[in-house]
């Protein structure tokens, strides 16, 4: 005999349904969440020998308000920082590890993560014209698109994106400058 289609059999049938697919669902989470969380250490570490220079040892990971960022120590004294920055691209969060030597020069960054457009936004990561200005970028050079009378050549066809990663940057020198301000006044 066929079970009757009633309000207590689709909430039996609607339960058990739920529950097996939180079980796979909790079971596939447990499964790939240490090769996640080992992957995106990498990721990190990668990001920050790229943006720092060679010869110094990395302190821990150290927060003031919504940046994270890590010290890079020449002997005692502070000879860069690695500061992870994000801000809004075009399409969603973008976040860069920006390495910025006391003095505000910026001496590399790194994408960590983006949302942005295959094929136009996301040359961020790829287009050499864009990615190469970055390494030793003075601090007389202002930190701006040149549409908005900066110094940053933007990618053809991503103002948005330029500009979302010109500001992660600005934000994590700017940053590093009030660092600098404060170990000095110590």
């Amino acid at each position: 005999m066929a079970a009757q289609s009633n309000l207590k059999n689709m909430v039996i049938c609607l339960t058990l349904t739920c529950l097996a697919c939180s079980a796979v669902l909790g079971g596939i989470y447990a499964m790939t969440k240490d090769p996640i969380d080992k992957t995106n250490a990498k990721i990190l570490s990668d990001s920050i020998k790229a943006v720092l220079p060679e010869g110094g040892e990395l302190s821990e990971a150290k927060v003031a308000g919504e940046l994270e960022y890590y010290e890079y120590l020449a002997g005692e004294a502070v000879s860069a920082y690695a500061v992870k920055s994000t801000t809004s691209g075009f399409g969603g969060p973008l976040t860069l590890m920006v390495g910025v030597l006391p003095d505000g020069t910026v001496y590399n960054t790194s994408v960590l993560s983006h949302t942005e457009t295959p094929g136009l936004g996301a040359k961020c990561t790829s287009d050499p014209s864009f990615t190469k200005q970055w390494k030793n970028f003075p601090p007389e050079k202002i930190l701006a698109v040149k549409k908005d009378h900066g110094d940053v050549d933007a990618i053809t066809a991503s103002t948005i994106t330029s500009r979302a990663y010109t500001e992660a940057v600005k934000k994590a020198v700017d940053f590093v400058k009030t660092l600098a301000k404060e170990e000095g006044n110590e």
